[in-house]
């Protein structure tokens, strides 16, 4: 760290720094609070997602208990046919968000499959997009605790060293500047004095 100068000039350019500091830490507040709110709802936006997953597992076998008999072929009956991935710019953090999802369902004969697979490649396709949501979501949070994480090391930055550190260099030189002019006037005081007496 520099020497600390203790003068007039470095006492004027202390108090501007801390006017800065002060002026950056409410709109770092701000920011840290937006982001905390943003990541509380893609917490939220997650954990739903994670239940609408969670439903469709018992559903299949509730509804279609059939798919078990493995004489039915059913590889590659549903795949992503086009899958687009965009960003989004929150506060300068940059967001995964699905823009684009659609399926490629494999050609199957209506008379040489079962009914019930047209039912399953409804469900398919819904397990399949709830899986890309969740992974879309879980990136979503994970960016945004990052970028809470840092702007609260930046606000700590600010109100607990940079702006103390400030306001106690501004003490300590007005107390140094306060007492060379307290020693000048003395010292001027007892010239005088000295000149007085001399000239009498």
């Amino acid at each position: 760290m520099a020497r600390l100068s203790l003068t007039k000039a470095s006492l004027t350019k202390e108090k501007s720094l801390l006017r800065t500091f002060e002026d950056v830490l409410p709109s770092l507040d701000m920011k840290r609070r937006q982001i905390g709110a943003e990541r509380e709802k893609a917490r939220r936006l997650l954990a739903e997602a994670l239940e609408r997953a969670a439903v469709i597992e018992p559903d299949v076998a509730a509804r279609l208990p059939m798919v078990a008999n493995q004489s039915i072929d059913l590889t590659d009956l549903v795949a992503i046919a086009t899958l687009e991935i965009g960003e989004e710019n929150l506060l300068g953090t940059h967001l995964p968000v699905l823009q684009t999802l659609t399926f490629r369902v494999s050609p199957y004969g209506v008379l040489t499959k079962p009914f019930w697979v047209d039912s399953l490649v409804v469900v398919l396709q819904q397990a399949m997009e709830q899986t890309l949501r969740i992974e879309v979501a879980r990136r979503r949070v994970e960016r945004l605790e990052k970028a809470e994480r840092i702007v609260t090391q930046r606000y700590n930055l600010f109100d607990k060293v940079l702006i103390p550190r400030a306001r106690q260099n501004i003490r300590k030189i007005s107390i140094v500047l306060a007492d060379a002019e307290r020693a000048g006037v003395v010292n001027s005081k007892i010239a005088k004095r000295k000149k007085e007496r001399e000239a009498a």
